[in-house]
């Protein structure tokens, strides 16, 4: 028995925050919003990109995940500083990974992502 990927990833928000991860993840990020199936909660929402899913879920005692992260790979790690930049996410340099370029910023509930392009 072993592990043999990885299907999703997920992140918390709080109640009522779906538009707002919609804007982010999808518009700002570029991921695609996809459906969830109908017999799990209403509430949240599910994103795929090229080969990462990420599930949203609201918790009613939400706390910001501010150590724990998801790590993105993107394509255009500049143009997606700048657009994050231009819409006021913030930008926190961190010690250098061989192979790739990379930065942290945040979602806009304080959860904590990692944006890497391979170099």
């Amino acid at each position: 028995m072993a592990v043999v990927g990885l299907d999703h990833v997920q992140l918390a928000i709080p109640a009522g925050g779906e538009d707002r991860a919609r804007e982010f993840y999808a518009g700002l990020l570029g991921m695609t919003e996809v459906p969830k199936p109908s017999n799990l909660s209403p509430s949240g929402c599910w994103f795929a990109g090229k080969s990462a899913m990420l599930h949203i879920g609201v918790d009613p005692d939400f706390r910001a995940a501010a150590k724990a992260h998801p790590a993105f790979l993107v394509d255009d790690l500049a143009s997606l500083r700048s657009r994050l930049e231009a819409d006021g996410y913030p930008i926190r340099e961190d010690k250098p990974v061989e192979g790739y370029a990379r930065f942290f910023t945040q979602d806009p509930f304080g959860n904590r992502i990692e944006l890497m392009e391979r170099l």
